[in-house]
């Protein structure tokens, strides 16, 4: 049985708006539209709806046409959507032109889901199940985020920085844990 969340209602929130369903749970785990991928966590496609309302309210969908269906880009994927319908998570596998190598946290947004850097923590081990032993990284646009720290979470979840682009995004990392 799916755990029921308690969430804020869509008064609390500035995205109220944008997230119609904010406020009640919608138990994607129990809808057969969905696979199961982990404790908290649905898998989804690239154009699912949901997906699509969060990227916007992400700052990397922010100005983008409502009616985009696709949000992802190429190369493999794995779209996670919270249960709750709250946060999104993708990874992807791709040839990136900056040199990174690994599985890119091309998205993750949370309105309320949980605790950002333990829903980080369940995200990277449904990665690490699809792709084993490979580096995660993500980027973060520090003068588009609203923290004075930008990738808090990230490091709260054990994640690194390793540098920083020629455009100015902090490259952030994180390696499987060792075997044995």
């Amino acid at each position: 049985m799916i755990e029921r969340m308690n969430v804020p209602t869509a008064r609390q929130s500035r995205l109220a708006p944008a997230l119609p369903w904010l406020g009640r749970n919608l138990s994607l785990g129990l809808d057969p539209k969905y696979r199961f991928a982990a404790p908290g966590w649905v898998y989804a496609k690239d154009g699912d709806p949901i997906l699509g309302v969060l990227y916007r309210s992400h700052y990397s969908g922010q100005g983008r046409l409502p009616r985009v269906s696709l949000c992802v880009g190429p190369g493999e994927k794995l779209v996670l959507l919270h249960y709750t319908g709250h946060a999104a998570f993708v990874w992807r596998k791709f040839k990136d032109r900056s040199g990174q190598q690994g599985v890119n946290n091309a998205l993750f947004v949370n309105h309320r889901a949980g605790l950002a850097s333990e829903l980080i923590l369940q995200a990277e081990q449904i990665a690490w199940r699809h792709w084993p032993g490979q580096r995660l990284y993500t980027y973060v646009d520090p003068r588009r985020v609203r923290s004075s720290n930008p990738g808090y979470c990230y490091l709260r979840a054990g994640w690194r920085r390793c540098g920083t682009t020629k455009g100015g995004l902090i490259v952030l990392e994180k390696h499987p844990p060792r075997q044995g």
